[in-house]
């Protein structure tokens, strides 16, 4: 079994309040976790009105799996024109 964590830094360019940013980022967390049954939240700059990072976390016991859905799930933000990344991570432990 393996648990992969990935952290995912988002840019919110056309975002002017705290409410828009959480409009945009629960529409995109809701698709996330309803097409790969995975858990996300938003771990940081939660005062911050253009800036977020999500953390998705998926348990499995592919290498291969893991690797298909974060790119699946990193070409899904980036298909949002809301949001940009600035950069992500994964970790697999």
């Amino acid at each position: 079994m393996m648990v992969a964590v990935c952290q995912i830094e988002l840019y919110i360019p056309g975002c002017t309040s705290l409410k828009e940013k959480r409009f945009a980022l629960k529409s995109v967390k809701t698709r996330i976790r309803n097409k790969f049954n995975v858990s996300v939240s938003e771990i940081d700059k939660n005062d911050k009105w253009q800036r977020a990072t999500l953390g998705i976390a998926f348990i499995c016991n592919d290498r291969k799996i893991i690797d298909s859905a974060f790119t699946q799930i990193l070409t899904l933000i980036e298909g949002d024109v809301r949001l940009e990344v600035i950069d992500h991570i994964v970790d697999i432990y």
